[in-house]
């Protein structure tokens, strides 16, 4: 396994995959984390639940001025008809 000094080209390490240490040493080893190994692994299940617990804090800020804004819409839609309708013109005294 080891190599001989050769003073003139130096240390002989040996032929091809003979590298002359008996033993090998600082052997380096990689290896993914988990989080890199499956990065979506339970983000499915979490954004379910994430999303309903997210919605479910939330609802009672953003749903009641959107109610409001919804019936008013309606409310205005519906008088803008009966206005131009011939009854609405004629309860406001105008032509038909």
């Amino acid at each position: 396994m080891g190599g001989h000094l050769d003073p003139k080209n130096g240390v002989f390490l040996g032929t091809w995959g003979d590298l002359g240490c008996p033993t090998p040493q600082r052997i380096t080893s990689y290896s993914l984390s988990p989080n890199r190994q499956r990065p979506l692994a339970g983000a499915g299940h979490a954004a379910i639940f994430n999303t309903f617990r997210r919605f479910r804090h939330q609802v009672l800020y953003v749903a009641p001025p959107f109610i409001a804004a919804y019936a008013i819409m309606n409310w205005a839609i519906e008088r803008n008809e009966y206005l131009n309708s011939k009854p609405g013109r004629l309860l406001e005294g105008g032509e038909e």
